[in-house]
This record gives structure tokens, C-alpha cells and sequence, in this order.
């Protein structure tokens, strides 16, 4: 248990410093001012010092910290950007390169199910939720289930309200997740 535990611990740390590195590595140079449209000046200051701490001066650098990465799907008026961004945020270890986290998933996943077998456990997670409120993967489920459709009900409306916002600004494309954030966000001040 103890060999499992260390191996567990050094798995963890190495996936969450993929993580780091990849978040790290993407630096999304914009080096045309019309690209910055819809950006709020601070956000727009921000990435002008970005730049400058990356030897770039000049232009602006918008990263995968989410302080960066949250108010540019908020505000950039530029589509393909958001794109770009998105995707590099969700794709981040996932990429086939030496910080890809798909094998020490794995060994974690494999790890975890020999932990709790030791312990007399049928899986993880009825290992790791025993001291919990819920308890039970049941019980987890139970509760998922309880506000699943709900939750889902809602979410389909504030889809429908921005595909509608979409349209209304004479878009013809579909609401993509990189667009969710700009057109909530333009809801939200329209209300």
C-alpha cells in the first residue's frame, strides 16, 4: 500500500505539472490593435505587459491562466481567436507531446482500483467517499440524477437565448463553447 501510495503521489504531481507546462507553453500573440476590439482597456494593458515580460513589445499575449483566458472569451469580439484560445485551454495534455496525460491517467485510473481492492473496496470511489456526505457512488448519482434535468432544462434555455442573440446580430453560425462566455456576457449587460 505504502509502494502504491508514493507511486500515486509521484503520478499526480507529474500529471499536474503537464498541466502546468502545457497552460505555460501557449501563448496566443495578437500583433494587429483590431484584434483587441471588444477587450476592456485593463484587460488590453494587461496583455501589453504580458508581451513585454515575454521579450515582445509591442504586441499583446493572452495565456491559458484563466485571468487571461476567462476575459477574452468574455469580451474579444474576434471569433477566431476565441476559437484558437478555447481550444488550446480543453486540448491542454492531450496533444501526443511529452506533456500528454492520457498514459499517467491511465496509471493513475489502475492505481486507485488496486488501492481500494487492498483495502477491501469494490472501486475508488467507494474508497474515497466513505467519509463523505454522500457516501455511496449510488448516492453521487442520486443527487447528479436529482438536478440533471433541471440543470439541463436550463442550460438548453440560455443556449436558445444566445443562439437567439446570435441571430439577432445578423450571425449565421451556431453557438460553439467558444462562444458561450461573449454572448452571455453580452446578454447579461443587455438585461
Amino acid at each position: 500500500l505504502r509502494e502504491i501510495n508514493r507511486e500515486l503521489a509521484t503520478l499526480e504531481l507529474a500529471f499536474g505539472k503537464n498541466v502546468l507546462d502545457e497552460t505555460n507553453d501557449f501563448l496566443l500573440t495578437i500583433n494587429n490593435k483590431k484584434d483587441l476590439s471588444g477587450l476592456p482597456d485593463d484587460i488590453i494593458s494587461m496583455a501589453s505587459q504580458t508581451a513585454q515580460e515575454y521579450g515582445i513589445a509591442g504586441h499583446w499575449v493572452f495565456t491559458l491562466d484563466r485571468s487571461n483566458l476567462i476575459p477574452f472569451l468574455q469580451y474579444a469580439d474576434n471569433r477566431s481567436l476565441r476559437k484558437e484560445i478555447f481550444t488550446a485551454y480543453i486540448s491542454r495534455c492531450n496533444r501526443g507531446n511529452t506533456s500528454d496525460n492520457k498514459d499517467t491517467i491511465n496509471k493513475i485510473i489502475n492505481l486507485r482500483i488496486e488501492k481500494a481492492k487492498l483495502l477491501g473496496y469494490d472501486t475508488y470511489a467507494d474508497f474515497s467517499l466513505e467519509e463523505t456526505m454522500a457516501k455511496t457512488p449510488e448516492r453521487v448519482y442520486s443527487f447528479l440524477n436529482d438536478i440533471w434535468e433541471g440543470a439541463l432544462f436550463k442550460a438548453k434555455q440560455e443556449r436558445d437565448k444566445l443562439q437567439q442573440l446570435i441571430f439577432a446580430e445578423n450571425g449565421s453560425f451556431k453557438l460553439e463553447p467558444w462562444d458561450w462566455w461573449y454572448y452571455a456576457e453580452k446578454l447579461r449587460k443587455e438585461k
